[in-house]
């Protein structure tokens, strides 16, 4: 049973997952929003939507128009295209109420769609990102964020941070505690118990021997050292402008970047209506799609769901692996 939470009222989250579930699925979905506002909004799509509540005794339904919904309610009715202040305390409650869910094992995994996080901010909640909101939901040490889509894998060292603050966020500590949470999680979620990854530098030609930077040599080599100690196949540090062309990428299974623009943008540039957002180091599986709200596209049945149903299908491998 796979929960998903369409993120942003406003955006186009609501109607990917009211496209998607106009055909028959393998999986049993569970969507926790305001059930009011999916049904406004398949009207408005002008298409069939019958929910079904979820609950201990209801079935969740796999057919095709049919969802089964948890509903939890916004303030105010949406309209597409429009954020309102209002509602955002109701969007983030149906993000706690899936990760509570998943955690207690309700749901076998969570899929995520986009939320407006300068609207969740503006109605005074401390909210980052469904990353760190996940992780301390979870309450873990450390999560790991990889970005996904076929043939390419890439970890993040660092995520979201000034490119100036990257250097002194990448420590030994930080680089050893998340290279192996992606070691485990490639076992655990992916089902590949000795992941191949190769591992970015942070400088140009991965410090070119200390004369184009010094933390290949005083940081990342050391800890990919003593990791390589304990059986980890890691190679690297390697120059990022040659470690994604494809005779480097050819038989590994992620790719380790130290920061966000790093490796995002090869990822996506080869496939971007493909990529998905996973979280490891949760103890769910959580995927995500990896596109923003696109407000001017709500209600309009132009978006594309090529990344949601990405989310949807890679959650459902991801749980069938650590069964």
């Amino acid at each position: 049973m796979l929960a998903i939470t369409p993120g942003e009222p406003a955006g186009i989250g609501p109607d990917l997952l009211i496209s998607l579930a106009q055909a028959t699925r393998a999986d049993a979905w569970v969507a926790i929003c305001d059930a009011d506002m999916l049904s406004r909004r398949a009207s408005e799509l002008g298409l069939s939507l019958r929910l079904i509540p979820h609950g201990a005794d209801a079935e969740p339904t796999r057919a095709a128009g049919l969802l089964s919904v948890c509903h939890t309610p916004l303030e105010r009715p949406v309209q597409a295209g429009e954020l309102d202040v209002a509602n955002a305390p109701g969007v983030v409650a149906a993000l706690q109420r899936a990760a509570d869910g998943a955690l207690v094992g309700e749901f076998q995994a969570l899929v995520t769609g986009p939320m407006q996080k300068s609207i969740v901010v503006d109605a005074g909640i401390a909210f980052t990102g469904h990353t760190e909101f996940l992780q301390q939901a979870a309450g873990v040490a450390d999560v790991v964020m990889m970005l996904a889509r076929p043939g390419l894998r890439v970890a993040l060292a660092t995520t979201h941070l000034p490119l100036r603050d990257v250097p002194d966020a990448i420590t030994p500590q930080l680089l050893e505690r998340r290279l192996r949470i992606l070691q485990q999680d490639m076992a655990v979620r992916f089902g590949i118990h000795e992941p191949r990854i190769l591992v970015a530098g942070l400088n140009p030609h991965a410090g070119e021997s200390g004369h184009l930077g010094r933390e290949e040599l005083q940081i990342i080599i050391p800890v990919l050292d003593k990791l390589r100690g304990e059986g980890f196949t890691l190679t690297g540090p390697l120059p990022a402008d040659t470690l994604f062309l494809p005779e480097m990428l050819a038989g590994a299974d992620a790719v380790f970047a130290m920061y966000h623009d790093q490796g995002l943008p090869v990822l996506k540039a080869g496939g971007f209506s493909e990529a998905i957002n996973i979280t490891l180091g949760l103890p769910f599986v959580r995927t995500s799609v990896d596109h923003g709200t696109a407000l001017d596209l709500a209600a309009t049945g132009r978006a594309d769901g090529g990344s949601f149903a990405a989310a949807l299908t890679a959650a459902a491998q991801m749980s069938d692996a650590r069964t």
